[in-house]
C-alpha cells in the first residue's frame, strides 16, 4: 500500500509541475513579437516526436523514483533510498533531460521562440540547482555510494560506450 500512495504522490506532484510550467511556457507566448515573430511552421513537424520522447523518459524517472527509490521527485519528498537504476544509469539528471526535450518539443509546437528562450533559461537554472543544491546535498545524504555515482556517471550527457 506504500508503494501505491508514493506512485500517487509522485504522479500528483508532477502533474502539478507539469501543468505550472505549461502555463508559464503559454504565458511567455506574449514575448514571440519582440523576438521576430513565430518559427516557421515546418518546425512543428518533429514537436510531437519530442514531447512523447520527453514525456515517457520523465515517467520512466517518476517510476524509478517511487518503486526503487520510494519517494518522489519533489525536493520536498524525495527518493528515501539512492537511485542509479533505469535512466539514472546512464546520465544523473535523465528527468531534467526529459524536462528540457518536452518542453523544446513545446516550444516547436507552438512554434514560440519565447518557450525556446525559457526553455534556455531554465537548462541554466537548472544547471547551477544541481551543481550548488541538489549533488552536495545527496553528497551529505549518500555518502560514499553517491561520490562513486558521481565519478562514474555524467551529469548531462551519456557516455558512448
Amino acid at each position: 500500500m506504500d508503494t501505491v500512495f508514493v506512485i500517487l504522490r509522485a504522479l500528483v506532484y508532477g502533474s502539478a509541475f507539469a501543468f505550472a510550467i505549461g502555463w508559464i511556457a503559454l504565458q511567455s507566448r506574449a514575448l514571440d513579437p519582440q523576438l521576430g515573430g513565430l518559427l516557421p511552421p515546418w518546425t512543428q513537424l518533429p514537436s510531437v516526436v519530442l514531447m512523447t520522447t520527453g514525456a515517457a523518459l520523465m515517467l520512466a524517472c517518476v517510476g524509478t523514483f517511487a518503486i526503487r527509490g520510494r519517494g518522489t521527485p519533489a525536493i520536498f519528498d524525495p527518493p528515501r533510498e539512492f537511485v542509479a537504476v533505469g535512466p539514472y544509469r546512464w546520465i544523473r539528471n535523465p528527468m531534467l533531460i526529459g524536462f528540457f526535450i518536452l518542453l523544446l518539443g513545446f516550444g516547436l509546437f507552438h512554434r514560440s521562440p519565447a518557450i525556446l528562450l525559457l526553455m534556455a533559461v531554465f537548462a541554466v537554472a537548472f544547471h547551477l540547482f544541481v551543481m550548488f543544491y541538489e549533488e552536495p546535498g545527496l553528497k551529505r545524504r549518500f555518502g560514499p555510494s553517491y561520490e562513486r555515482y558521481l565519478e562514474s556517471t555524467p551529469r548531462w550527457i551519456p557516455r558512448v560506450r
